[in-house]
């Protein structure tokens, strides 16, 4: 009797043949579908190993990878090896960090670093999300300032840059109530309204005074001027010369409010004491980032020239969400604060910005075909570019990068890219990325120099396409869906010991299942040619691997720890 080789239902033994045809073939496609997902390369590998970077000391604005980690990675593109706080000191989402312990860390580790930028939120409050809800008092304040002045006095020639984020327009949580909230935010916007000198409604406005109560009308108030003292001491601290810089940044605006009433008198008083070393200028995360940028350039004495282009005009003066300024006000500030100089073209600039920020509804889905065909434009002009690819609407279909790719556009040409949730942060982000690499090209003296920030300035640049478009244009509502189906209402609030280890899975699932076709595509895969000492070597990422979870118990970041391999053609 012959046996069965397998019980498919497919017949008897005398179609052992047939069936092995099946198995061959089977492995036939499995073979030629794993060569698709990682074709052969001719390259060589490369192999190099980066120089030891300048030691720059990080006080982060918080535990969140935009401010702690993307420090650290581009700190690596400005060939900086940047240190931060052990990760016991630093806050974790709700819990406060270890102020006073903080204080000493950098009191004891400042002496061995070339420069320090210390988060004003983290040294007094314990991270930004103690900030919103936390009112400073005198002698918290004097503290403060008496810390920095004994940092100042032990490190005379140190630089020491600062950095602090204004009150939002949001009330703190200890205010209860819904209908308490909506009534502050509604009364803020209509005082920021009159103060600007517009006309409102003043009996409204009377009725939603009333409707508040003293105490919480009191905490809120208080909470901006007590902010509004703080800064004020701090930036007088710059006319003493215990701090070099100091830059504010306005978190989560509007036009029209208290804190934007509040903003514009605090720029008055910088104005009127002359206190040039003090910026005011939008946004929070994105802020460390900027200030190590400002500091590469002032080192080396360097002012890129940028040439800002819009994907259409009317993007530029779009005011887009959580923000108190347009695109094009928040474009000239961020240059502003680096230094650098508007390029009269793109052949004379350093590098150019392009800013695409989509809006579905007002007819511009057809612009990012546009954006494709400019964004080719600048490459065969052979002109380094940034992409800041906003979206109105925070989906897919507003923004450019998924038609880069299934145009076939050389994703890793361009210098720096951003698309995360507003504006400014983007817009910094991609502003020193792209200064970074344009300042440390410069002084890169050997192969093995171009070829280690190429290797950083990839995998930073293949980490925002994989968090900005990839998850959040796309896993993330997926990921948040499955948590609500499976009874987790509020994704931004996650329980530690269940639906956050639950989410973690659910990210490396979405994520596994949107990789293989970009890894796979033509757009990843397209060779870079590049100009080292002595002539020019065409170069390509053969391989990604990226670990990733959410660093905080919600969906809205996740950690990224990327390692590409790059090879070299002959």
């Amino acid at each position: 009797m012959v046996k069965k080789v397998f019980s498919w239902g497919l017949g008897q033994s005398s179609n052992i043949y047939w069936r092995w045809g099946i198995i061959i073939a089977i492995i036939c496609c499995a073979l030629a579908f794993f060569s698709y997902l990682h074709p052969s390369w001719e390259g060589k590998p490369l192999e190099f190993t980066p120089g030891e970077g300048k030691k720059i000391l990080l006080v982060p604005l918080d535990g969140r990878p935009p401010c702690r980690d993307f420090v650290i990675n581009v700190g690596k593109i400005g060939g900086y090896a940047v240190t931060v706080p052990p990760s016991q000191l630093q806050d974790f989402y709700s819990l406060p960090g270890e102020v006073p312990e903080m204080r000493r860390w950098v009191l004891e580790n400042a002496p061995e670093c070339h420069a320090l930028i210390l988060s004003v939120d983290q040294l007094l409050y314990g991270g930004l999300l103690a900030a919103r809800e936390k009112t400073a008092t005198a002698e918290e304040i004097a503290a403060l300032l008496d810390f920095f002045r004994k940092l100042r006095q032990e490190n005379p020639t140190l630089p020491i840059y600062a950095f602090g984020v204004l009150p939002r327009l949001t009330p703190q949580d200890t205010i209860d109530g819904y209908y308490e909230k909506r009534r502050l935010m509604e009364y803020s916007r209509l005082m920021g309204q009159k103060e600007a000198g517009l006309s409102v409604d003043e009996g409204k406005l009377h009725e939603l005074a009333v409707g508040i109560t003293p105490e919480s009308m009191s905490a809120y108030l208080t909470h901006f001027t007590a902010a509004t003292e703080l800064n004020r001491q701090l930036a007088l601290l710059t006319r003493e010369g215990v701090i070099d810089k100091l830059v504010l940044g306005q978190d989560d605006g509007e036009r029209y409010s208290i804190p934007n009433s509040e903003k514009e008198k605090l720029k008055d008083f910088i104005k009127n004491e002359n206190l040039n070393a003090v910026t005011v200028t939008h946004g929070a995360d994105e802020l460390a980032l900027l200030m190590l940028a400002e500091f590469k350039l002032k080192e080396r004495g360097y002012r890129p020239k940028v040439w800002v282009e819009y994907a259409a005009e009317a993007m530029a003066e779009r005011v887009m969400p959580y923000m108190a300024v347009s695109l094009r006000e928040n474009t000239a500030e961020t240059l502003n604060l680096l230094g650098s100089v508007a390029a009269a073209s793109p052949q004379e600039a350093d590098f150019a910005l392009y800013i695409s920020a989509v809006d579905r509804y007002q007819n511009e889905l057809k612009s990012r075909r546009q954006s494709v065909k400019r964004l080719e434009e600048l490459r065969k002009a052979r002109i380094p570019t940034a992409l800041v690819d906003l979206s109105k609407h925070y989906v897919e279909e507003e923004t450019v990068f998924p038609l880069l790719v299934r145009s076939a556009f050389p994703v890793n040409s361009l210098i720096a890219y951003a698309g995360w949730n507003t504006a400014s942060n983007s817009l910094g982000t991609a502003l020193a990325e792209a200064t970074l690499f344009t300042a440390a090209r410069r002084e890169a003296k050997t192969k093995e120099d171009v070829l280690a920030l190429y290797q950083a300035n990839l995998t930073f640049l293949q980490n925002r396409f994989l968090e900005d478009s990839l998850y959040l244009k796309d896993v993330i509502d997926r990921v948040n869906r499955a948590l609500k189906k499976a009874g987790y209402a509020n994704t931004a609030d996650l329980d530690l010991e269940h639906n956050y280890r639950y989410a973690n899975i659910l990210l490396r699932q979405g994520m596994a299942e949107r990789l293989p076709s970009y890894l796979a595509s033509k757009a990843f895969r397209a060779p870079l040619e590049i100009e080292i000492p002595g002539g020019t070597a065409k170069i390509a990422v053969k391989s990604l691997r990226a670990a990733m979870s959410y660093p905080w118990p919600r969906t809205f970041e996740i950690r990224l720890e990327s390692n590409l391999e790059l090879v070299q053609y002959p």
